[in-house]
């Protein structure tokens, strides 16, 4: 479409005679395009010098100025060696000049303004590295690989030209690296040799200033310490500086940077290899003070520390300025961006638009941040467009700001009146984010919290959570808000030395504090876990990265089940490169959302029934992803499994699917080598030597401590013939042994057995097998006897043990899951929960339905009582040492208003309970 027909504004011409003067170098027929000449030339020197230069080009910029500057830049890419300076100054200041044209007249949006800038620059530095390449290889000064003269470079586009940003008259921020891997290391000295000529010689084709102009000055200084390495590395040198070395702002700058000449491939390479300098894996909130000190330090260094002042105020780098607005978006992609992948956006606009998506910001900031970022940008245009100068600053005489002001078609008022409260309001929003909290100057203190605390407190200094003075002067702003939700716990004194546990077991304190200073509202969280579940603060002060899922946008959301659960699991496995990698990156995974269970039964979001399905359902698609995980590591060892696989079977309370947050695991593996003798792999093992070292692989991937800690404990002693027998049997054997030689309660522990991870078709075929042992002919007479039997064993073996042991005695949960385990054998019915064996119990007249109701009734409080305490404390719990938080906590998750009378309401319910099912078992016999 014609340049004409999109015009919506046109300038004012601050000088009308200079205007004129350019509609005697070009003078459209529409009087639309005569006012934007006019107009454009009568404010801006530099634009009337090029419309006198190209004014023969300018019909064909009106006529179509896409197509006008796609041949320029073919003729860029064309042109032979020698005539390349002078095409590329030429190409410039044709496309400058209809981007001005397109920009001053509204006809392209800012965003095809900068595209269009940023294609050029790539297409320059293309085509000069190309050309300076091709020199190096005619002399032969480029190693052979593959039977291809190759050097390896790239030029890597960093700032505004790798986010497709670039200003007006910007200059452009290159990196230049070469792939040492691909060449013998005797040629990298000769190759670094050759491609530093070439990266000098492309800098002067694009900075050296003739009479045809200039291309792009061109800085090569974001490159890695650059006062002392050449001008184009090595990557190995590269990467090594940025392991080692590489700085906080050097990671805000890889967010935009891309391979735009070159060597793409190997560009690309690199900048993967970069990722975990990058993007860290867990919440990065000490990024905001490290923002904060470049803000403040290029501030100092431009003299820009004042407040604003429209004369002379600096759009980029002054207050509420451009770089505000890229500062605000590039923190918050590198505190989160570890984490969430959509997140590392090159472009501004597009990273706080998803940033908003994602949570991190409002809607409201995100759009108001936009469409000031696209208005301080076209400003910045226009001040650039005057005299083609890399500035930024409002002019301060009152002829250059009336000048500006006529280049965007406005009065110096109306002008002020626009430009003004955009940086204000920039100001305030960014600053409210960036700047330190400040401490309150009232309220408790730590030390008036207990008689001993300053002697707790003097020993913080030796944690290594403070020893840095940076965490220090974080913890410091952080300390009155910590003291007055101390202060707030029922009794501080206990609050002050579980914090004291907490920060002692913290290895460092940066993250953390930096984190807690940015949402202070987690002290709350903090505080909270502190006071009443001692056991998960000491995980927590291991493991504070488990906060970043907290506010990852999704802590509160709804809970994805098992098949949501194993699916994201399976995909954070699938993203590590190697299979330790894959078990640390599970573990991490699965404390997160382990922890989330916690806490949302610690804050009354979820009920301890929900809590204890929420457990089986972690622990089942935590081994439903990594079954298939380990099968893979040891098949690449060994060959593929052996005929029909294996699958896990999960027993007891995983197989009921009711855990608590310090279950063990129950597991047996059954497998079908279906007359397979070995596997094929390259160390080959016979069929059952097979399985039960796959098995054994299973549970070291489940149960070692790695670096991120363990799975789970895994217990196995319900497999056939216990501890003595092979930790995996095959489908065969275990219907063989079921059938002839199992005791009842071996019996009894198949009603709450299923398959949880393996072959589907295995998985399938054992559920049937386990119906049919179940449904085999018994003498209920004989199971009631097997029953009773091992209540007494399990009587003498675990007695009762505190006020608040739910699980173990007469009447207690797993007396009365035993009696609904004992129902179910009776008729056959297996993988029945126990409220299904107490219905069973009453349908067959064991029992009355009242006593049904009482018996599920009771079972209920047990299991709330035992996933309660199990939060709260790994010992027995009475209610002397159950504390003021934890008591508050118990009464709201049991439902009472009183804890003085628990004991003996509990005790109550269980000689109730045992009564029953007494009378019960006595009548069966």
């Amino acid at each position: 479409m014609t340049l004409t027909g999109l015009i919506k504004q046109t300038p004012i011409a601050f000088d009308p005679s200079r205007g004129q003067d350019a509609l005697g170098s070009y003078d459209p027929v529409d009087p639309t395009a005569r006012a934007l000449i006019c107009g454009a030339a009568g404010s801006s020197p530099y634009l009337a010098g090029l419309i006198a230069g190209h004014a023969e080009w300018l019909d064909q910029a009106f006529a179509d100025p896409q197509a006008a500057i796609l041949g320029e830049m073919a003729a860029c890419h064309a042109a032979a060696a020698g005539d390349l300076p002078r095409v590329l100054r030429k190409a410039k200041g044709r496309i400058a000049l209809t981007l001005a044209l397109a920009d001053l007249s509204g006809a392209w949006p800012l965003e095809r303004i900068t595209q269009t800038l940023t294609d050029f620059a790539d297409c320059a530095l293309s085509s000069a590295m190309a050309v300076e390449l091709e020199a190096q290889r005619r002399r032969g000064k480029l190693p052979m690989v593959d039977g291809v003269p190759s050097a390896g470079m790239v030029a890597l586009a960093m700032g505004k030209m790798g986010a497709y940003e670039l200003n007006y008259s910007s200059d452009i921020d290159i990196i230049c690296l070469f792939d040492d891997s691909q060449v013998d290391p005797a040629d990298v000295y000769d190759l670094r040799s050759a491609l530093i000529k070439v990266t000098r010689a492309v800098v002067k084709t694009l900075n050296d200033v003739t009479a045809d102009g200039y291309v792009f000055r061109t800085d090569l200084r974001l490159r890695p310490d650059p006062s002392v390495t050449p001008v184009c590395m090595a990557m190995s040198a590269a990467e090594t500086y940025y392991e080692s070395l590489g700085r906080t702002w050097e990671r805000a700058a890889f967010i935009k940077a891309r391979p735009a000449a070159g060597d793409l491939n190997a560009g690309a390479r690199f900048l993967q290899g970069l990722t975990p300098f990058v993007w860290r894996k867990h919440l990065d909130f000490a990024a905001i003070q490290d923002a904060y000190d470049m803000q403040s330090r290029i501030r100092d260094h431009k003299g820009l520390a004042g407040g604003i002042q429209l004369p002379g105020h600096d759009m980029k780098l002054g207050r509420g300025g451009i770089r505000e607005i890229e500062f605000f978006a590039q923190t918050r992609q590198l505190i989160a961006g570890g984490r969430d992948p959509d997140l590392r956006q090159r472009e501004t606009q597009k990273a706080l638009l998803v940033l908003a998506q994602k949570g991190w910001i409002s809607d409201d900031v995100a759009q108001t941040l936009c469409d000031h970022y696209r208005a301080h940008r076209m400003v910045e245009h226009r001040i650039q467009m005057i005299h083609d100068a890399q500035t930024h600053k409002i002019p301060m005489n009152d002829d250059g700001l009336a000048r500006l002001a006529c280049l965007n078609g406005q009065s110096v008022e109306e002008f002020t009146k626009s430009v003004l409260p955009r940086l204000q309001q920039v100001e305030q929003i960014t600053q409210a984010f960036y700047e330190p909290s400040k401490p309150k100057s009232s309220g408790p203190d730590l030390a008036s919290l207990a008689e001993n605390a300053t002697d707790i407190m003097g020993r913080w200094r030796s944690y290594p959570a403070l020893r840095s003075e940076r965490a220090l002067t974080l913890f410091q702003r952080l300390e009155p808000v910590i003291a007055q939700k101390l202060s707030s716990a029922a009794k501080p004194d206990e609050a002050l030395l579980a914090f004291d546990g907490f920060l002692a077991g913290l290895p460092a304190g940066v993250q953390l504090f930096a984190l807690l200073d940015a949402n202070p509202q987690l002290i709350d969280l903090l505080v909270d876990i502190l006071g009443t579940a001692p056991d998960l603060a000491g995980h927590l002060s291991k493991n504070a990265g488990v906060f970043d899922a907290v506010i990852g946008g999704s802590f509160f959301g709804d809970w994805p089940g098992v098949d949501g659960l194993r699916d994201a699991a399976s995909q954070i496995m699938g993203s590590a490169p190697d299979y330790e990698a894959k078990l640390d990156a599970l573990r991490r995974w699965q404390k997160e959302w382990h922890f989330r269970i916690g806490v949302h039964l610690l804050r009354g979001i979820i009920t301890p029934v929900q809590a204890s399905g929420q457990y089986a359902n972690l622990a089942q698609s935590t081994i439903a992803a990594l079954w298939p995980i380990v099968g893979a590591e040891f098949t690449r060892k060994h060959g593929a499994a052996p005929g029909n696989g294996a699958c896990v079977v999960g027993m007891g309370s995983l197989g009921a699917g009711q855990l608590n947050a310090r279950s063990d695991l129950d597991l047996i593996v059954i497998y079908d080598a279906d007359g397979v003798d070995d596997s094929d792999g390259p160390r080959p093992l016979p069929a059952r030597s097979y399985y039960a070292r796959l098995t054994q692989s299973l549970i070291t991937a489940i149960s070692a401590p790695m670096a991120q800690g363990r799975l789970y404990e895994i217990d196995m002693r319900l497999r056939p013939s216990g501890n003595k027998g092979p930790v995996a049997t095959s489908i065969g054997s275990f219907e063989s042994y079921q059938r002839g030689d199992a005791w009842t309660w071996e019996h009894l522990a198949l009603t709450r057995a299923r398959p949880i991870a393996g072959s589907a078709r295995l998985m399938q075929q054992t559920t049937e097998m386990i119906d049919d042992i179940l449904a085999a002919p018994r003498q209920a007479q004989q199971i009631w006897l097997d029953v009773q039997d091992m209540r007494d064993r399990l009587f003498a073996a675990k007695p009762h043990q505190s006020q608040l042991d739910g699980k173990n005695g007469p009447g207690r949960l797993q007396d009365i899951e035993l009696f609904a385990q004992g129902a179910l054998l009776q008729i056959k019915q297996g993988c029945g929960s126990t409220h299904d064996g107490l219905n069973v119990a009453a349908e067959k007249g064991l029992i009355s339905v009242e006593h049904s109701n009482t018996l599920r009734e009771t079972a209920q409080i047990w299991q709330n009582l035992r996933v309660s305490t199990c939060l709260l404390s790994s010992t027995p719990l009475d209610l002397g040492n159950l504390g003021r938080m934890g008591g508050r906590f118990l009464r709201d998750a049991l439902g009472v208003t009183d804890l003085s009378f628990l004991a003996s309401e509990l005790n109550a319910k269980a000689d109730a309970a045992a009564q029953i099912i007494n009378e019960a078992i006595k009548r069966a016999k």
